[in-house]
């Protein structure tokens, strides 16, 4: 009996997944626990194994396909099985690409390709159908970036879909002048997004200095940009900078490099320990340990603190839950599975949500001072930068390590942002007493 592959739900905010790479294909035999394909979230990817033996009979869905969460990506089975029941839409869509263009044209054809079609003399042809055309227009793509795929070089709909997630979209005067039934010139159709197109090279024996590749931006590059751009445009935000003498703290984290392993603890680090003073002052300052979702303050009752991971698909920000209720050691451990699952890329958008704070931490790659970027909706965000040397008034040469923390002005006033910064950087000082809190 054939069997329907759905799109997994990864937490219950995800609505729909990308498929990023087929790692079987029509025909191929798996096994349970073979790996059929891999996808994306906005933030996370992951590889999906099958849950059952037989043949790949049928794949319902293409790399770079944007899937809704719980429907059919794929068909296994036995060869030779019929499966035309379980085809999406198969009672009513049978009918190929082509046809369906053709049904498309058969409804207003004289009058799209009267307004829709330039003569020579003023440029290229275009043909569109009028769904596809009511759909530009709904959607502003530019109609001039349209690879068309229907019939004689006719653009259909799902050429506008396409060129929409491209982000191909036109300027307003275009569509004014479309909806006027004004002619519209055509440049060359552009190529699709996913390709990678390097600048032709000149056949000379010197370097081509100009030569360059245009890559396309990832999926979770696209968030990031988004997130940071709406951090930033609607956010009044203002960064303060302070440091502290990180003696005792740099002193207890050489006894715990000593001691550790025998005391059954696992490598605790400096960045684990600014976690655990943080979510220990955190609940002190509930405008700062909140998020502001429309004029709505959302006050946690718990330090969730976000953890900004640098990976090689981009920066990810997993949430260390209730992170004031964890010793040093759990919440070591939970930040460095939390790490681990990141740079894997097996993060759930669960892991990543819900956070009150964020931490940054550039103090490794010798960074003294920096404005992090507040994580919407968070009222605030902290930058952890290295220790350099200074002097006392005695003279005396000591490790200070610099704290940037920004926060949303339209949230926070400045004077309570420097208590918290204050307070913080006296709970890293003290750090041995802290712990006998």
């Amino acid at each position: 009996m054939a069997n329907i592959v759905i799109m997994p739900r990864q937490g219950q905010s995800v609505e729909s997944c990308i498929i990023t790479t087929w790692q079987k294909k029509k025909g191929d035999r798996v096994e349970t626990g073979d790996i059929l394909f891999s996808y994306e979230t906005d933030k996370s990817a992951f590889d999906e194994p099958s849950q059952f033996s037989g043949t790949i009979l049928e794949l319902l869905a293409a790399e770079g396909d944007v899937v809704p969460c719980l429907d059919p990506v794929c068909i296994i089975g036995e060869e030779g099985e019929d499966i035309s029941a379980l085809i999406p839409g198969s009672a009513k869509e049978e009918a190929p690409a082509a046809e369906e263009a053709k049904a498309e044209e058969v409804v207003e054809t004289k009058a799209v390709e009267a307004e829709a079609t330039v003569s020579e003399a003023d440029g290229a042809r275009v043909f569109i159908s009028p769904r596809a055309k009511n759909l530009a227009l709904k959607t502003g793509v530019d109609m001039t970036k349209v690879v068309p795929t229907g019939p004689h070089g006719r653009i259909i709909e799902r050429d506008i879909n396409k060129a929409l997630d491209a982000g191909f979209v036109a300027t307003t005067s275009l569509v004014e002048d479309f909806l006027a039934g004004k002619p519209v010139v055509v440049e060359e159709a552009a190529p699709a997004v996913e390709e990678v197109k390097e600048a032709p090279v000149a056949a000379a024996p010197a370097d081509d200095f100009r030569a360059y590749t245009d890559e396309p931006m990832s999926n979770i590059r696209k968030v990031i940009a988004k997130s940071m751009h709406a951090s930033l445009s609607e956010m009044a935000q203002l960064t303060l900078n302070a440091s502290f003498d990180a003696t005792n703290l740099l002193a207890y984290r050489a006894k715990l490099k000593a001691n550790g392993e025998a005391l059954g603890l696992s490598k605790i680090t400096i960045n684990d320990m600014i976690l655990f003073a943080a979510a220990r002052v955190l609940p002190n300052y509930p405008e700062i340990n909140a998020n502001l979702i429309d004029n709505t303050f959302r006050k946690y009752k718990h330090a969730n603190i976000g953890m900004a991971v640098d990976t090689d698909r981009g920066l990810l920000v997993p949430v260390i839950f209730g992170s004031d209720t964890l010793t040093l050691a759990e919440l070591s451990a939970q930040a460095k599975t939390l790490a681990g699952k990141a740079r894997e890329g097996k993060l759930s958008p669960d892991e990543m949500s819900g956070g009150s704070f964020t931490i940054s931490n550039l103090g490794s790659m010798g960074i003294e001072s920096f404005t992090p970027v507040i994580n919407p909706p968070q009222t605030a965000i902290l930058g952890v930068c290295c220790t350099t040397n200074r002097l006392k008034d005695d003279g005396k040469v000591y490790p200070a390590m610099g704290l940037s923390l920004t926060f949303d002005h339209r949230a926070v006033d400045g004077a309570p942002a420097a208590k918290f910064l204050k307070e913080l950087c006296t709970a890293l000082e003290n750090f041995d007493l802290l712990l006998a809190k």
